[in-house]
Parts: C-alpha cells; sequence; structure tokens
C-alpha cells in the first residue's frame, strides 16, 4: 500500500510538473514563432495537427467522437473564444510583446472570470478576500505597464497595441472557460478539445487564406520546432496531464497553474530571449499573483449552472487557463 502511494504522489508530481512548464513555455514558443510565421498561420498548423491528432487517438481507445448539431454549434464557439480570439490572439500580441509580459497580462483571466460570473451571470460572489484580491490585480496590472503608459516612443505605442490584444484576447478566454464549463456536450473532454482544435484549425485557416498570411510566411527550423513543441508538449502531453489532474487531485490544487505559469513563462523569456525583468515586472508579477490567488480561493457559488458531469471536468486550462496557451 506504501509502494502504491508513493507511485501515485510521483504520478502526480509529474504531471503538475508538465502543467507547470510546458504551459509556462508555451508563451516562448508562440513568441519564437511568430517572428516568422503570421498567428494565424500558426494556429492553422498547430490546432489542425493537433485536433486530429486527438480525435485520431480517442477513435483508437474507444472513446465517443460523433456528435450531434447542437454538440457542434456549442464546441465551434468554445474553439473559437478559446483558441481562435484567445490563444492566436495571444500570439497576435505577442508580436509586439515580450513572452514574459504577455504571459503576465494573460494571468488575469481568473479576474475576468470572477466578473463575468459575479457581475453579469450572478452565479457566484466573492468574499471579502476576493474582492481585495480583484483590486490587487488590477493595481498589479497598473503597475506592470505603467512603464509602457508613460512611453511616448514608437516602441512604446506598439507595445501598447499588443497589450490591448492581449487583454482582448484574456477577456475572450474567459468567455470561453465559461461557455465550456456550462454546456452539457455527449462526448468525453478529450474528445471535446479535439473538436474543438479542429475547427478552430480550420477557422485560423480561412482567416489566414482571407488575410493572405500564407504569402508572409518564412518557415524557418525554430519555426517548425515551435510549432512542433506547441503541438506536442502545449496541446497533447500537457492537456492530458491536466485532464489526469482534475481526475485525481481537487480542482483547487490544479489550479495553482494559474499562478506558476506566468512566473516560469518570465524566467524562460529572460533566460532564453534575453527579455527584460526590471523592479515593474518584479513587482506587477507578485501583485498580480496574489490577487488571482486571493479571488480563485474565496469564490462562493450562489447558483449551480446545469451542466453535464462531463461539463465540470471541462474547466479551460488558462482559468486557466490557460494562460491561454
Amino acid at each position: 500500500m506504501a509502494t502504491e502511494t508513493k507511485s501515485q504522489s510521483l504520478r502526480i508530481a509529474l504531471a503538475f510538473g508538465l502543467v507547470y512548464v510546458l504551459w509556462g513555455s508555451t508563451y516562448l514558443a508562440m513568441r519564437i514563432v511568430v517572428q516568422h510565421v503570421p498567428p494565424a498561420v500558426m494556429g492553422a498548423t498547430r490546432f489542425l495537427i493537433s485536433g486530429t491528432l486527438m480525435l485520431g487517438w480517442c477513435l483508437a481507445s474507444g472513446r465517443k467522437i460523433a456528435i450531434t448539431r447542437k454538440d457542434l454549434v456549442r464546441l465551434a464557439a468554445i474553439g473559437i473564444l478559446l483558441l481562435v480570439t484567445g490563444n492566436v490572439g495571444v500570439a497576435w500580441g505577442e508580436k509586439y510583446v515580450a513572452s514574459g509580459l504577455a504571459a503576465l497580462v494573460v494571468a488575469v483571466v481568473p479576474l475576468w472570470v470572477a466578473l463575468i460570473e459575479m457581475i453579469i451571470l450572478k452565479t457566484e460572489r466573492l468574499a471579502p478576500r476576493g474582492l481585495a484580491g480583484l483590486a490587487l490585480g488590477i493595481v498589479g496590472l497598473v503597475i506592470l505597464l505603467w512603464p509602457r503608459l508613460t512611453d511616448n516612443s514608437v516602441l512604446g505605442h506598439k507595445e501598447l497595441v499588443g497589450i490591448a490584444i492581449l487583454i482582448f484576447a484574456s477577456l475572450s478566454w474567459a468567455c470561453g472557460s465559461i461557455t465550456s464549463r456550462r454546456s452539457q456536450l455527449s462526448i468525453d473532454p478529450f474528445a471535446a478539445t479535439g473538436w474543438e482544435m479542429t475547427i478552430a484549425g480550420f477557422v485560423n485557416l480561412l482567416l489566414a487564406l482571407a488575410l493572405g498570411d500564407f504569402s508572409r510566411t518564412t518557415w524557418t527550423a525554430s519555426g517548425y520546432l515551435s510549432i512542433a513543441y506547441l503541438v506536442t508538449g502545449g496541446s497533447l502531453i500537457g492537456f492530458t496531464a491536466y485532464i489526469w489532474l482534475l481526475e485525481h487531485v481537487p480542482t483547487s490544487k490544479v489550479a495553482t497553474y494559474a499562478y506558476v505559469n506566468p512566473v516560469v513563462a518570465v524566467l524562460l523569456g529572460w533566460l532564453i530571449l534575453h527579455e527584460q525583468v526590471d523592479r515593474y515586472v518584479l513587482a506587477g508579477t507578485a501583485v498580480i499573483i496574489c490577487g488571482v490567488a486571493m479571488v480563485t480561493m474565496s469564490k462562493i457559488k450562489i447558483t449551480a449552472p446545469a451542466h453535464s458531469e462531463a461539463g465540470k471536468n471541462r474547466s479551460s486550462k488558462r482559468v486557466k487557463p490557460a494562460s491561454a496557451n
């Protein structure tokens, strides 16, 4: 029994490590890709490959992948919110913003979720500690962005444009996460995610064709490797570890990835791309993470939204997720 318990503890630790590192490093990979590959092309390539592989694995493992018309509408809405305007929106922002800074801006997704559920949906309320965390998160965001807000240079303006895109992308991710959690689907989380990625891949492909992005694409070795990493590490291995954790560990513990991913992203951006980490980044990181932790741990349900058991297990990874990874 002791050996079995130790083995399970090791598996849990490994799964947490995978989610922490793989999802935190996706910001770095996207930053590398978008230097030569337009975001829509990256999204089309990444999600068509990962979605097809996920559905193929589901089929091979005997999981149901057939969907109803209602499923298709819901999966399309979720896929577009999470993986087109959400994830690929983050890639657009990273054309102008360092990967570590992008991860920190996206880290406020739980704050968006809390505001939507509290003010618009009225399904949850925040305890005083949560309201304090919400205010703290906003203060942290202002601290983080202060040098850009006071910079009148062309570079500063471009960064502000990128940050605006990231804020919109994080809002889209929050909306997609809430929609996912409240949706009743006839398939399990793995098959649902496979369809969401595949649908998002086709939408990104249409967007890339409409914008003429393929003519502006320069494929490099680093681009190929980064997309391969996003497909395997970010979409397949990372998501599988996340779903496994949801089945074996309390959701509140799994949600700690939202605090760790930005730190991993900042560290990797500094180490590999030599991105600047100044006192504003350090202070903003600490304040935002504290605020997000306070909000996440203080939610109080008012009404329980109707959703299936499968829906309960399909919480977004960038709330979670993700990080919009």
